[in-house]
Formats: C-alpha cells, sequence, structure tokens
C-alpha cells in the first residue's frame, strides 16, 4: 500500500509555510498526495454526476460523442468518449471546461483547445450541468492555491506559477467510468502478473492533477523503489500529482510519477481535474532561472503545441492520436 503525504487546506492560513514545505517535500520525493479539507468541494455531488451522465440513454451520450467517432458531430476534442474495443483503456468519459467568453477573438476559431463544451438536455430532476461547472471552478481555485504553496516551498514568489493560467487555461475537468471487461481482455491489457488493466501505466503530460477514486480500489503508483503500490481511497479527499510539463519546467526536481489503474471486476468511476496552462503560457524549461541565480538559462516554450504534440505523436493516446493540428 502506498502511504501518501496529507496535505490539510484547513491549514492554509494558520500553517502556510509548513504546508508550503510539506508539498514540496512530497513533489520531490513520492509525485503523488492527499489533499483534505477543500473548501466547498461536495463529494456526494461529484459522485452523482458520474452516475447520472452514465447512465443516459447510448442515443444521448452518443449525441455528445467527439466528431472521430459520430461523424454528425462538430466537437472534435470536449464531450464524449467511449470505451473503444481491444483498447487496454477500458474506460468511457465526459470532458467539459470553462468556456472562453462570447465575443473574445483573441482566440482562432481553429483551435480546437477551446471550443465550447458540449451537454445534455436535462429534465429538471438533477442540475447537471450546474453542478459541473461549479464543480469546475472549485477544482481550479484549489489547484491556484495548491500552487502558490508550492512556489513558497521553493522560495520564490507564491505567484511564480499562477500567471499562465490566468487568460484561458485550457483545463479539462473529466468524468470516468471503468466497466469491467466483457470476456477475455485483450493481450496488451494484461499485465506481466497476469493482472490485468483498464487504463495503462502512464504519466499524465498536464500541469497538475486532483482525482477522486471515491471509494474505488485500482489506483496503483510506482514508488522510489520502481515498485507498484495501491493507492487506498481516504473519505473525501483528493490525490493530487503533477504532470511531466511542471515537472519538466523543473528539470525533474518535481517528480511525475508513473500511475495505472487495474481491473477491479465491478464498474469503477472516478472524477480528475487535469489542470492546464493557456495555450501561449510559457512552459519552458529551465524555470527556476527566472528566480534564482545558477540555473541553466530558461528556454522559453507554448503550452499548446508542445502538449498537442505530446499526446497526438509521442504517446498517442487513443482519445487524443486521431485530434487535427492546430495551425496557429
Amino acid at each position: 500500500m502506498a502511504e501518501l503525504p496529507i496535505i490539510d487546506l484547513s491549514k492554509i492560513k494558520t500553517h502556510r509555510n509548513e504546508l508550503a514545505k510539506e508539498i514540496v517535500h512530497a513533489l520531490e520525493n513520492v509525485g503523488f498526495l492527499f489533499i483534505e479539507n477543500i473548501p466547498d468541494l461536495d463529494f456526494d455531488i461529484l459522485y452523482k454526476c458520474c452516475r447520472w451522465f452514465f447512465a443516459l440513454p447510448w442515443e444521448t451520450r452518443k449525441s455528445l460523442m467527439r466528431n472521430f467517432w459520430n461523424k454528425e458531430s462538430k466537437n472534435v476534442y470536449r464531450g464524449y468518449f467511449p470505451v473503444v474495443e481491444g483498447e487496454p483503456s477500458r474506460k468511457e468519459g465526459f470532458e467539459c471546461a470553462r468556456d472562453v467568453p462570447p465575443g473574445d477573438t483573441s482566440v482562432s476559431p481553429k483551435n480546437w483547445f477551446y471550443e465550447k463544451s458540449v451537454w445534455p438536455e436535462e429534465d429538471g430532476s438533477f442540475p447537471f450541468k450546474k453542478n459541473m461547472q461549479e464543480s469546475y471552478e472549485i477544482f481550479h481555485n484549489t489547484a491556484m492555491e495548491i500552487l502558490k504553496l508550492c512556489a513558497i516551498g521553493l522560495g520564490i514568489d507564491e505567484d511564480a506559477f499562477t500567471g499562465i493560467f490566468a487568460d484561458k487555461p485550457m483545463s479539462t475537468l473529466r468524468l470516468m467510468h471503468y466497466p469491467p471487461w466483457d470476456g477475455k481482455p485483450p493481450e496488451n491489457a494484461i499485465i506481466e502478473d497476469g493482472r490485468v488493466v483498464t487504463t495503462p501505466d502512464h504519466m499524465d503530460s498536464n500541469f497538475l492533477t486532483l482525482l477522486n477514486i471515491f471509494d474505488y480500489e485500482g489506483l496503483e503508483v510506482k514508488n522510489a523503489d520502481d515498485q507498484w503500490v495501491a493507492v487506498h481511497p481516504r473519505p473525501k479527499t483528493l490525490i493530487m500529482n503533477i504532470g511531466v510539463t511542471l515537472s519538466r519546467m523543473m528539470g525533474g526536481r518535481l517528480k511525475a510519477t508513473r500511475h495505472r489503474v487495474m481491473d477491479i471486476g465491478v464498474d469503477r468511476y472516478s472524477l480528475p481535474f487535469f489542470l492546464s496552462p493557456s495555450y501561449n503560457s510559457d512552459v519552458g524549461i529551465n524555470f527556476m532561472s527566472k528566480y534564482e541565480k545558477g540555473h541553466p538559462e530558461h528556454v522559453p516554450e507554448r503550452y499548446g503545441p508542445w502538449v498537442l504534440h505530446r499526446i497526438k505523436h509521442e504517446i498517442k493516446y487513443f482519445e487524443y492520436r486521431v485530434l487535427p493540428e492546430i495551425e496557429d
């Protein structure tokens, strides 16, 4: 079992420097940690959102499907993606974001990273869209507070990271459903010990992830001894890890940790929030040279083109490798 550090956000004002040091120490040595006592976050509502959406009729979900799987759809990035047979990732998902304000001409219509979220029709029994939009903002605000603590723990200005999210971040709130394998899984889902994954091992590409696994087992992370260890859920607690974007900016000082999801034989739900900078934000290497002497010179790089190349051409995630290129 993975013994992850626990960060108690109820102490964010009374023990700010202490929490900052704990976060940096955890990200330098473990890469995963628990975040508890998140203001305003309703875990029961989040679970209801998952169950409500994935219980919708197939035709309703299909109408929200990305264009690659439903040629009648106009959305290529946000919306619904289905279980794809033969893939080792056995999951379906729904993604939404904070829409760019109407009339904002700073974003190219061809930049699908900023396409509007699509929503299912509601019958009034459950305010799905409202709950998702409000939850997105709570996750975003939580992430900003964590990044301020991280900066304090590194000994730099507390807003050193937050500026790259100030102008149209590309963050995503995703609902996930992992149905158990129906029949024999494909060979690429069977790992070395004969067990079966529903998501193969990987590192997140984004900046920071806040994950709600509810009460489900299945998540495993690779520890410092290169061993896979299970992460057991804690009530009303998020799991946090950073992605390759931040780790790369910090020269590997902060760890993007490999993780995977195992098949547990029952329907499993989770809800990750993927914090991502704005398209043109600078996420280049040697970030600390902006604040401290003695580091190699900072090399600027825009987040949007970098992350698209990674998810489409390097990692080739099944849900992203079909995305069109973006021309500036």
